[in-house]
């Protein structure tokens, strides 16, 4: 009897559990599936205006990020990414963004490089309401390297910019958006260049020209013109001839260079500097062809020579002998025998070697990754190559040795 109690009890009590619960569970469900319904991920799109063009070395230029949220739901935290690809040319510290969600200050991405790719989000994420844009001021740069330590071997034609939003912590991209940025540099070329000069005779005058066609500013450029050892340069300056002194390089003394811009000028964007130059002989000059060759280098540091380097076409002048009584000649185009040329085939090894001999000599360069932007005065981009030409003061004289690094365009 009190066991068949305790059971029917039991089973009410079971009974009465359950009939408790399924009420409950009547109650709650529909509050559950509304909560469930009512919570809709933003719909965000992006879209990036980014700049058409960048300068090697230069500085960043400004470009903005629009994003959009085009759903009916409100996000607290739209996030946007960026992924930069220039090829396998740039070193870790090539590339640079900045970017201001308000205020002046430029707060900077951190990037990673990732094989070819350097990514970066932004450290602040930002509010974006249903149906609102927010544009984003950045700026991107490839400055390669660091002031007065720039870097002397890498760079790239173009970067391929790739913008993503998302929202909260997935990382699930909602929306994304590629540009193309082309990639150039400063050019050094020279003007008028006669084709003969005499030992011992007055001195033939050029134009040098350091050009800055790209979107970038520049700053710590240092234009330089090298040539013979038995030349002496002078520059023309407020209607004076200003005689210049030669800067050689402990490593490689034999070649003379005279800067021709002043150290560490700056370059607007869409600017150039030019330059009239006299050069003359000295009387023991060797008769012979004898080579003029301007560059440009960026972020040159404490050696001479040194930093992302910028070199244009040469330009060849026969020094005749003193006895002979010649005087110049001029020519307009200067000539490209002289230049080094380098390889566009990747390649793991970018270095440049140079041979000589006794009354020849020649310039031969072993490409680097990628090509560089170009320089000097027409022709296409060429990788990494020396500042300085094999240059020839007559027969049996060695006037320069090649560099490593650079890049020229012929």
């Amino acid at each position: 009897m009190n066991s068949t109690a305790r059971t029917l009890r039991s089973s009410a009590t079971v009974a009465g559990a359950g009939l408790l619960l399924a009420a409950t569970g009547a109650v709650l469900a529909p509050a559950a599936t509304a909560a469930t319904t009512d919570a809709q991920p933003p719909a965000l799109t992006v879209s990036t205006a980014a700049p058409a063009e960048i300068g090697l070395a230069g500085q960043p230029v400004e470009f903005t990020t629009t994003a959009s949220n085009v759903g009916t739901e409100d996000t607290t935290s739209a996030r946007l990414i960026y992924h930069i690809d220039g090829g396998a040319g740039l070193p870790p510290n090539a590339v640079s963004l900045q970017y201001r969600l308000s205020g002046t200050a430029w707060k900077t991405v951190p990037l990673t490089l990732t094989g070819t790719q350097f990514s970066g989000e932004l450290p602040e994420s930002f509010a974006l309401a249903a149906a609102q844009s927010r544009t984003v001021q950045l700026r991107l740069g490839l400055p390669m390297g660091t002031p007065h330590h720039g870097d002397s071997n890498g760079g790239a034609d173009q970067l391929k910019l790739n913008t993503l939003i998302s929202y909260g912590t997935s990382g699930a991209a909602n929306d994304s958006d590629e540009d193309t940025v082309k990639v150039d540099g400063l050019d050094a070329t020279l003007s008028g260049v006669p084709t003969t000069a005499t030992a011992g005779g007055p001195g033939v005058t050029f134009g040098a020209t350091v050009s800055n066609a790209t979107a970038s500013a520049y700053e710590n450029v240092t234009g330089v013109l090298f040539t013979s050892r038995y030349a002496t340069v002078q520059v023309l300056s407020s209607g004076t001839w200003k005689t210049l002194k030669p800067i050689t390089a402990p490593a490689e003394p034999e070649v003379y260079g005279f800067d021709i811009t002043g150290k560490d000028s700056s370059l607007a964007a869409h600017s150039s500097a030019a330059a009239k130059f006299r050069v003359s002989y000295l009387k023991n000059t060797p008769a012979g062809k004898t080579t003029v060759h301007p560059c440009a280098f960026v972020n040159q540091g404490s050696t001479p020579f040194t930093g992302t380097t910028f070199c244009g076409a040469s330009a060849s002048i026969t020094v005749k002998a003193a006895a002979s009584g010649t005087t110049p000649t001029t020519s307009a185009t200067p000539s490209t025998s002289a230049t080094p040329t380098s390889s566009s085939t990747p390649s793991t090894s970018p270095t440049t070697t140079t041979t000589a001999s006794s009354g020849t000599s020649s310039g031969t360069t072993s490409g680097t990754t990628t090509q560089l932007a170009k320089t000097g005065s027409g022709g296409i981009s060429a990788t990494a190559a020396s500042a300085s030409a094999l240059i020839t003061a007559g027969a049996g004289t060695l006037g320069f040795v090649a560099l490593r690094r650079r890049r020229n365009r012929a």
